[in-house]
């Protein structure tokens, strides 16, 4: 950053008086600190990276307190960034406030392939460190090994379940799928044997089931692995804990097991009877039912969440979760984000595939297309349903989909009549937004979108309905 970037930075810091997922701040003024691996690991293994400030002392209130020697916390820096694996290369701004000199230290995020970069003094397990808020947290055994199941191209699903039995899967259905797959892939149609389709298709290895084979040909699959299951809640309110009127923490609790196509489908039931439908009566008095949620979001959500879990044996005794509660539908599986995918980037590009024997198989059952089209599908069914767009993070290696309804979602106190008066010359989304006090998805689905149809609005640009220059004008 150049000077002036960090003298505002300083300037922010001050005002905040915290430390953050980006910033980490160091006194200084009596020496360089002497054990900064942890925040050089944590920042390098963040897409972001993250900046050391050092010249502030937060036990003294943010006092700006200078560092004692510009050149040589610079050296030292350093130092302790070669002791880093892969090595770490910080880009230095000095700066001076007052009388006081400030230093800043900007480490670059590393790429997912060269995760997670660690302190070789205490080698990769033990020294190397996630940001989580303002601090430097100790990777999980887990977290270090998904960098490494993604740098070797470890196929998890693809792993071999020694204790089960051949005879374990569905023989009817195996012998189905080997039709398909000659149907489907042209050239297994001539010469390849049923057991070299299985394992060169990864349903068997070396004679035994697979995770992928089990889970979609077992005839019962949580035999072998019995918490690669589906647990699912209904609670009473907001939050998890709250109580109903008789004291009851579920409204309804099931554990769904079996294959993932019989999971999926148990899934797409339990949500449903658990959900709140609408009885909607349009102009000319025709009645349909409005689902609570989508059934098309909520199917493509599920089968994210059993496809692109994790099944390695680090997570095979936490099953995909569902939780319904009154306002928003949460499922939640193991496994973050894997490879280059970001959430920012989520539903945007093509991902790498942590499943991609699994995938496969059920690409060919006709279960999921595996085109990649799931995220646009959903973030399609919700706007289409007029509900807020699907919400997606990762929390401590745990990936979540949250789906909302409409309680508690804000109503327009203002008349057509006022939004058409407005409009009387073009206006923008963001002054549309100004204009209602509501956010700009309430403001563009529930308010402008009907007046659109109904023809009391236009579009000055109608050939490109999504312009960042489209404008909307009284019709």
């Amino acid at each position: 950053m150049q000077e002036k970037d960090l003298k505002s930075l300083v300037k922010q810091i001050l005002s905040n008086k915290c430390e953050s997922q980006h910033i980490e701040l160091k006194a200084a003024h009596e020496g360089c600190p002497k054990r900064l691996y942890d925040t050089l690991s944590s920042f390098s293994n963040q897409d972001e990276g993250g900046t050391i400030i050092f010249g502030i002392d937060e036990k003294q209130d943010y006092k700006i307190v200078g560092v004692y020697d510009a050149q040589d916390i610079q050296k030292k820096i350093n130092e302790q960034s070669k002791e880093m694996e892969p090595c770490v290369r910080p880009l230095f701004t000095i700066c001076s406030i007052g009388q006081k000199k400030i230093v800043s230290a900007e480490i670059p995020g590393v790429e997912v392939f060269h995760r997670p970069v660690f302190y070789k003094g205490m080698g990769r397990t033990k020294g190397s460190f996630v940001r989580v808020g303002d601090s430097d947290e100790p990777m999980s055994e887990y977290e270090v090994y998904s960098y490494e199941a993604f740098r070797r191209h470890i196929r998890d699903d693809a792993r071999a379940i020694t204790e089960a039995p051949l005879d374990t899967l569905n023989k009817a259905d195996v012998e189905n799928y080997v039709r398909l797959c000659k149907r489907e892939r042209k050239n297994l149609s001539e010469n390849v044997s049923s057991e070299e389709i299985l394992e060169l298709m990864g349903v068997i290895h070396s004679g035994a089931p697979t995770v992928a084979g089990i889970l979609s040909f077992s005839k019962y699959p949580q035999g072998f692995l019995p918490q690669l299951c589906i647990t699912a809640v209904r609670v009473p309110g907001n939050e998890m804990g709250d109580l109903g009127a008789t004291g009851e923490r579920f409204i309804d609790n099931a554990r769904l097991t079996g294959t993932i196509p019989q999971m999926l489908e148990d899934a797409i039931s339990f949500v449903q009877k658990n959900s709140r439908h609408k009885t909607v009566i349009d102009k000319n008095g025709k009645r349909t039912d409005k689902e609570e949620y989508p059934s098309i979001a909520v199917r493509e959500v599920v089968l994210n969440a059993l496809v692109h879990r994790d099944y390695s044996v680090y997570s095979e005794n936490t099953p995909v979760r569902i939780e319904m509660y009154d306002n928003r539908l949460q499922v939640i599986n193991s496994g973050g984000l894997y490879g280059k995918t970001t959430l920012s980037n989520l539903g945007k590009i093509r991902p790498d595939t942590r499943n991609a024997v699994l995938a496969n198989i059920l690409e060919i059952l006709k279960i999921t297309e595996n085109r990649y089209s799931g995220i646009p599908t959903i973030q399609k069914e919700m706007q289409e349903a007029g509900l807020p767009p699907a919400e997606f993070s990762v929390r401590h290696g745990e990936f979540y989909a949250t789906l909302y309804n409409s309680v508690n979602q804000p109503e327009y106190s203002g008349k057509p009549a006022d939004i058409l008066a407005f409009c009387s010359v073009p206006r923008s989304r963001a002054e549309l937004q100004g204009f209602t006090g509501m956010s700009q998805f309430y403001t563009m689905s529930h308010i402008v979108q009907p007046l659109l149809e109904s023809g009391a609005l236009k579009l000055t640009l109608p050939e490109k309905p999504k312009s960042s220059k489209q404008r909307y004008v009284k019709g």
